[in-house]
């Protein structure tokens, strides 16, 4: 079984930390028989009459547990996580939803909608159709961010994997079949795109954020030469996530 918990709003501009990287501590400290399998960042639009902190993203983990009873254990260490790193000032919002709930299909509806124009804590509220959601300070204006992050995930076809099997550990240079035994598929984008080879060597640019394609992380890459490929995605300045 797998659980969905989506965090949002929870730093301020001038905060030394986002979202995401809360969302990558409670990662971190899950209790045994629950496992992280990745974190991914969701964007969200940034347009007039929305408000936002820096870049106006969310982010949802993805868990695995053998036991569905496990759910409201997760809710309460979200909420107590929350507590505990939010910035005073914030509006965080805290989004759990179980794999094969009855609002899945509302709830990816709703993070499609939201990724497109304004929507409200009542969308939102709606959207869950009964899964947990709530707010944790300020105008709670968080639950719709993590509505919306978890709708983005369960499609399978949106955001990019912020944690994903210790990523950060991996070397500037890696070859194809060190990335796909950790899980990541490596795509080429070219328009006439040869397959990547297993001992062929891609640069990650130093920061390797594969995207949640097709259910499962997948790393666009681009040709750089004979057995060589590059990342295509970059680090923006200032990024806190």
């Amino acid at each position: 079984m797998k659980l969905y918990v989506g965090f949002d709003d929870t730093d301020t501009v001038d905060a030394d930390r986002g979202t995401g990287k809360l969302a990558r501590w409670f990662g971190a400290k899950l209790p045994d028989g629950i496992t992280l399998e990745g974190v991914v960042r969701q964007q969200l639009p940034v347009i007039p009459g929305i408000p936002y902190t820096s870049q106006n993203s969310s982010a949802c983990l993805i868990l695995a547990a053998a036991d569905p009873d496990r759910r409201p254990e997760v809710i309460d260490l979200a909420a107590a996580h929350i507590r505990e790193h939010f910035i005073e000032g914030s509006d965080p919002g805290l989004c759990v939803v179980m794999e094969g709930s009855s609002g899945t299909r509302d709830l990816v509806a709703f993070g499609r909608e939201a990724s497109s124009r304004i929507v409200t804590q009542k969308d939102a509220m709606k959207a869950v159709n009964g899964d947990h959601l709530s707010g944790h300070g300020g105008t709670n204006d968080g639950i719709i961010g993590a509505a919306a992050g978890v709708g983005l995930t369960l499609s399978g076809w949106s955001g990019r994997f912020i944690e994903f099997n210790d990523l950060r550990s991996v070397p500037r240079e890696a070859t194809v079949e060190a990335l796909e035994d950790r899980g990541i598929q490596v795509l080429s984008v070219d328009r006439n795109a040869l397959v990547p080879g297993p001992g062929d060597t891609v640069d990650t640019r130093n920061w390797l954020r594969p995207r949640l394609w097709g259910f499962r992380p997948v790393l666009p890459v681009a040709a750089d030469g004979p057995g060589r490929w590059r990342s295509i995605s970059g680090r923006n300045k200032g990024h806190r996530h």
